[in-house]
């Protein structure tokens, strides 16, 4: 993304997966190839849309946990019951350098779900107290991290020692 040509091997992964899709293949088996296809080739599209998101989105990241894998896009969630092993979109998001918080070794679930959320739109609530409070991501990194979470793609500032 980033100004950067579409490589084939995404829209290979994309392809597939649309294709496997159980609907799709439905389709196929009873004959319907012309509407699997242009159903697939909508997907494709529509996850095309999502990883240029994921690239120019400050705040965009994914999470995965034990309920599954989350692509949070701003105002749009892609998820799966899955884990990120198992959710195309979501590895090709990280795999392309989008910010990857694996909470699956947090223990503390009461703290976790304490947590503030990630600013869907860039802004962030001054209060850091109450229901429905915001931080940035770099923020919300440092928190979860420090429940015992691993980060990939850290968005951090590196610090010198």
């Amino acid at each position: 993304m980033k100004g950067i040509p579409m490589q084939s091997g995404v829209l290979r992964v994309l392809r597939a997966t649309a294709a496997s899709w159980w609907r799709h293949r439905e389709l196929r088996r009873t004959g319907q190839m012309g509407l699997a296809k242009r159903l697939e080739s909508e997907t494709v599209m529509r996850d095309l849309g999502h990883l240029k998101q994921a690239a120019l989105l400050p705040n965009a990241h994914v999470i995965c946990g034990e309920g599954g894998t989350f692509l949070h896009l701003g105002w749009t969630t892609v998820s799966t019951f899955a884990p990120i092993e198992r959710f195309p979109l979501a590895a090709l998001a990280v795999a392309r350098g989008t910010p990857f918080i694996d909470i699956r070794p947090v223990t503390d679930v009461i703290a976790f779900a304490n947590l503030p959320r990630v600013a869907r739109g860039g802004s962030v609530d001054p209060d850091l107290s109450g229901a429905g409070r915001s931080v940035s991501l770099t923020t919300y990194i440092d928190m979860v991290e420090e429940l015992g979470a691993k980060i990939a793609n850290d968005p951090r500032p590196r610090q010198s020692t």
